[in-house]
């Protein structure tokens, strides 16, 4: 495997300037269009014996006799590293999406509606497929139950977990309760239950709540199947995608053995938990992880670069923000656009009462 180098500042003007054009075109870069950089002055035969060491190199490939030279995977790594670096010194925000992004959320009640909306808003944005998945919980804890009556035949359960997961039980009632012996029953509840794991919950604590509600102690049963649903669901990650099609509008993404398999992978999404569970365990949170080709252990997308990045709630779970697209995706753009959303994220989250 070719190791990366240091290059010198006029080679890293032409890599830059090919990758430049590249994103830009789709088209292989020759030395005559780098030669019209105005910040180079320099020969075209200076310039085809530059790139003819950065191909030696291995940071660009020439794709066809007598064509110009694009990027290879280890070119564009070179050029995210320097992007990154750059991003750690300058954070760029962009207002407008900023607010865009913040009154979509804020819109929004559920944690499930807005994780898709976000998926769609960034597919729209970027012209790129994007992913987004549901917090991941090791632990989820109980935040809210809520009991209350449907009709004079039907109780309903409403249980909350930690990130937000909401569980509904309908349970059939001989006779109607009380609004006093409702409150009492929500006080008894949350007042023992609230911010306990499903762990927490013991036998001994399930015998001293049913002794403090007396005659509605096989209300509780009912309540405990629910809590331990609610948890269960809150701990199983979901992956939304989307813009999956979006991907069809680059040629080189677009080829009979490849397309199916690419598109297959966003719509199904199994393959997608082990680049989520990657992201997830970096130990530097919240960083931004750029995967470009064979990077990705995701067979079906080794055409693609992948950019990632996480956002946590305040409970302690921390889910994943994907962009997918070409190898000449606008990394720049990318990059901020993620960092400026998971921002949004965490803020949003983790200030709902």
């Amino acid at each position: 495997m070719i190791q990366e180098q240091e290059l010198s500042e006029r080679k890293l003007k032409i890599l830059q300037a090919i990758i430049k054009n590249y994103l830009e075109t789709g088209e292989p870069v020759g030395s005559r269009t780098i030669s019209k950089y105005t910040d180079l002055n320099l020969s075209s035969a200076t310039i085809r014996n530059e790139m003819a060491d950065l191909e030696e190199l291995g940071y660009i490939l020439q794709p066809h006799t007598s064509a110009g030279r694009i990027p290879s995977d280890l070119g564009y790594r070179y050029y995210v590293n320097c992007l990154m670096e750059e991003n750690d010194e300058i954070r760029i925000r962009e207002t407008e999406r900023e607010k865009e992004h913040q009154d979509l959320i804020n819109k929004m009640d559920r944690m499930e509606e807005v994780l898709k909306n976000v998926a769609d808003l960034l597919a729209a944005n970027t012209n790129y497929a994007t992913l987004i998945s549901t917090p991941q919980i090791k632990e989820s804890k109980l935040k809210f139950i809520q009991l209350s009556m449907v009709d004079t035949q039907r109780l309903l359960v409403v249980i909350v977990v930690g990130n937000d997961t909401v569980k509904n039980v309908l349970m059939n009632m001989d006779e109607p309760l009380g609004n006093d012996e409702i409150l009492k029953l929500n006080i008894l509840l949350n007042s023992f239950l609230q911010g306990l794991t499903l762990n927490d919950i013991n036998i001994e604590l399930v015998h001293m709540m049913k002794v403090q509600a007396g005659m509605h102690a096989d209300i509780l049963e009912g309540v405990f199947s629910g809590i331990v649903e609610a948890i269960h669901e809150a701990d199983n990650m979901e992956i939304y995608t989307s813009g999956a099609t979006n991907m069809l509008k680059y040629p080189e993404l677009v080829n009979p053995e490849h397309t199916t398999a690419l598109l297959d992978t966003l719509v199904e999404k199994k393959q997608l938990v082990k680049l989520v569970d990657d992201t997830v365990n970096q130990e530097e949170k919240h960083g931004i992880q750029v995967y470009i080709g064979n990077e990705t252990q995701v067979q079906s997308l080794r055409d693609c670069s992948i950019v990632t990045a996480t956002y946590e709630l305040k409970e302690g779970g921390t889910g994943t923000v994907g962009i997918i697209g070409p190898k000449r995706m606008d990394y720049r753009k990318v990059v901020n656009t993620l960092r400026n959303l998971t921002d949004d994220l965490d803020e949003i989250f983790n200030n709902k009462s």
